[in-house]
């Protein structure tokens, strides 16, 4: 929802910015309620939510780079403890999608081609949000899984992990981000116990007038009642994947044990090397997938 009243400024209320925002934030959300109402486009829903009741749950929303999401589930396979996959896919292109199937079906996971999206050729984030939402309200909500996780396609576990393990001690764990004296988890990374969230009127959109982006608009409903203190980080530490190239232009992340190549951000002209640097840096995580039965966890 947009900012308190007390928060904007006299330059904003003489330029009609707070009813401008409360009016543009009431379309969004009739746009992404329109939205919500729309069945899967492929994919059996019904079986899904059967598979889902009471399990522990990865979701990855795939976008338009079969490439990349191949290479995310070879890992998640062998070297993240859950009991199931799901990939919802929100790409434009039906041989992306095509090929987005292909993959999933091959490494085990579960398939959902997501209703054609209202945001993704103007606004990626708020796609992004939707898509989220979509799944929340349409496959885990009804189904309660005992905790769901929300993944980037473009982040890559390098080591045997159970990303599950925290919400033991926590209702819910992921990347913490910032914005002003708000804060939220970043919607590339976070998991939630299913029974601490479902009373609430979760949305795992963007508030953008607050200065928060995907997976924001849960500040309001659940991340200004806790400590931000009391949920579990790892650390994050940027780095040029090209070692011959400068960091803002081949920008990588390694988030704990986990590679994400943020592949929307740096120079795209250099895409295709990144992809190839970041094959080379996952060779020892894909063969241990391979291998990793009876391999110790580490906790994230």
């Amino acid at each position: 929802m947009p900012k308190a009243l007390w928060e904007y400024e006299l330059r904003q209320w003489l330029h009609l910015q707070p009813l401008l925002h409360a009016i543009k934030t009431i379309r969004y959300r009739k746009i992404d309620g329109r939205y919500l109402q729309h069945p899967a486009r492929e994919g059996d829903v019904a079986a899904i939510r059967r598979a889902v009741g009471g399990r522990q749950v990865l979701v990855t929303v795939a976008f338009g780079d079969p490439g990349c999401l191949e290479l995310q589930l070879r890992l998640t396979q062998g070297l993240v403890r859950h009991d199931l996959h799901i990939v919802a896919d929100n790409s434009v292109d039906d041989g992306a999608a095509n090929e987005n199937k292909l993959a999933s079906l091959t490494a085990g996971a579960s398939y959902i081609r997501l209703p054609d999206n209202p945001w993704t050729r103007k606004n990626p984030s708020r796609s992004h949000g939707a898509a989220l939402n979509w799944v929340w309200h349409r496959v885990l909500k009804p189904a309660a899984p005992a905790a769901f996780g929300f993944l980037d396609q473009d982040l890559f576990p390098t080591q045997p992990c159970d990303p599950f393990e925290p919400l033991g001690r926590a209702d819910f764990h992921g990347d913490m981000r910032h914005a002003g004296s708000r804060w939220y988890l970043w919607a590339g990374y976070c998991f939630f116990r299913y029974d601490a969230v479902i009373g609430k009127p979760l949305d795992f959109g963007l508030d953008w007038f607050a200065g928060l982006d995907t997976g924001g608009a849960n500040w309001d409903v659940l991340y200004r009642h806790a400590d931000p203190q009391s949920v579990p980080q790892r650390p994050i530490t940027a780095f040029a994947v090209l070692p011959d190239i400068e960091l803002r232009r081949a920008y990588c992340e390694w988030r704990g044990s986990w590679l994400h190549e943020v592949g929307l951000d740096g120079d795209l002209s250099l895409k295709l090397r990144k992809r190839e640097a970041v094959k080379r840096l996952l060779q020892p995580a894909l063969h241990a997938s391979q291998t990793a039965q009876g391999i110790p966890l580490c906790r994230q």
